[in-house]
């Protein structure tokens, strides 16, 4: 036989010899085999209709990808020698609605010696001193600072306490609504009493004039000549005044 002729015949017997070798070759891909560390869980996620035998399972099984959940670090724990943080304190601001000030002492209510011819119960004040005299008896009076009217707004006279009011409202006269504008100070027309009330916490009205003896709202006044001709008080010290006086009270202006 001719070489050509066995070569071709060979070919032929091993192509119908081997199929069925041939297709168990090739027929599947080969199983992966499993590393022993991977656990159970990740296994059973696989797909149930795929063999599993062992630790190992075909290739066409789904691919499952685990991440570990990433815990918050553990905050440091202080040790008994290390210091300790300690809370911030926080400064607030002083109120800007009580202005500070200092009075002179002076000023202050106080009991002093009294020599003059008026009465017991008289309101004796003296303007250049800026001081307000109740007389007593036993040659004492009773003395307060008070703040009088400025250059070109003071007055001299003897009156009688008409009325006496608590907190009392203010309707300021038109001359000092129009001077106060020219100044460019709008003033109101009329304002209820209280603390931010000019007038103050009482007000002792002397005779039919529109002076009066009365608190304040700026006590820092007190000794100064700034009113426009009332005698301005503390507040703590006309309320005083007003439990000792009554309408009637003679009230002598130098």
């Amino acid at each position: 036989m001719k070489p050509t002729r066995l070569l071709a015949a060979l070919a032929a017997f091993s192509i119908l010899a081997c199929p069925a070798v041939a297709q168990e070759r090739y027929g599947s891909k080969p199983p992966v085999v499993l590393s022993p560390d991977l656990s159970a869980p990740w296994v059973m996620q696989l797909d149930s209709q795929r063999s599993i035998t062992g630790n190992s399972v075909r290739s066409n099984a789904r691919k499952v990808i685990f991440r570990r959940a990433e815990r918050p670090a553990p905050q440091r724990q202080l040790r008994a020698s290390e210091p300790q943080p300690q809370p911030v304190a926080v400064q607030r601001p002083a109120n800007p609605a009580k202005p500070q000030y200092k009075m002179d002492p002076r000023f202050l209510p106080q009991s002093v010696s009294y020599s003059g011819p008026e009465k017991p119960g008289t309101i004796i004040i003296d303007t250049n001193e800026r001081f307000l005299y109740l007389v007593e008896g036993n040659g004492t009076a009773h003395r307060y600072g008070v703040g009088v009217g400025k250059p070109g707004f003071e007055w001299a006279g003897t009156h009688k306490i008409s009325r006496k009011a608590e907190w009392p409202s203010w309707r300021p006269p038109a001359e000092m609504i129009a001077r106060e504008k020219a100044k460019g100070r709008i003033l109101p027309v009329y304002m209820e009493g209280g603390p931010a009330n000019p007038l103050g916490a009482r007000a002792l009205y002397l005779g039919s004039t529109l002076y009066r003896i009365h608190g304040t709202n700026a006590p820092w006044t007190i000794g100064q000549a700034v009113s426009s001709g009332c005698i301005r008080m503390r507040n703590e010290d006309v309320m005083d005044l007003y439990t000792r006086v009554g309408v009637g009270t003679k009230v002598i202006v130098r």
